[in-house]
């Protein structure tokens, strides 16, 4: 392929995607709980904590890929709404957050409501056509680092550990 024609093919791709995630996006609103419960940053902390497990501040601000000021005021909003504990590492130098029940409850609830959504579209699709979508997303989700629904409930009653192996502390 010339250079020419891996521009446009990455170009189809983005293009294609882009598409795609405005009706993830208008599922995903639809999703979110009315009023004042949650706005989407408060949500996406929650799904990095439901998907990692315990953070420490600094690792959450990186996952989040916010500044550690920004992850500051996140935390104390979600903590004032009872969805998150904060706790100290036994040498008191850094914070830990994990998530309280009410979250779990939320994030069940929104993750249910959008695969009831979702199913509804895949309905349309035929057998080929659902199968592509299942690997060109398998495929998009592990390049962007998520991790599957199916691996969270193993981290979330995993014991306390704010330096897994793939995290050094900050």
């Amino acid at each position: 392929m010339t250079r020419n024609r891996k521009a446009e093919h990455l170009d189809d791709v983005a293009e294609s995607v882009l598409v795609g995630s405005r009706a993830l996006i208008a599922i995903a609103a639809r999703s979110m709980p009315d009023g004042d419960e949650v706005t989407l940053a408060q949500y996406r902390a929650m799904v990095v904590l439901a998907s990692h497990g315990r953070l420490t501040a600094g690792r959450l601000s990186e996952l989040l890929d916010v500044h550690p000021s920004t992850t500051t005021r996140l935390v104390d909003r979600l903590l004032s709404k009872k969805f998150i504990n904060r706790s100290t590492t036994s040498d008191r130098r850094e914070v830990v957050i994990a998530l309280e029940p009410a979250a779990i409850r939320l994030l069940a609830a929104v993750t249910s409501d959008r695969l009831r959504q979702i199913r509804s579209i895949v309905a349309r699709l035929t057998p080929d056509e659902a199968d592509n979508v299942v690997t060109a997303f398998r495929a998009f989700s592990e390049a962007a680092g998520e991790i599957p629904d199916s691996r969270w409930s193993a981290l979330l009653d995993a014991p306390a550990d704010p330096y897994p192996q793939t995290m050094e502390p900050t």
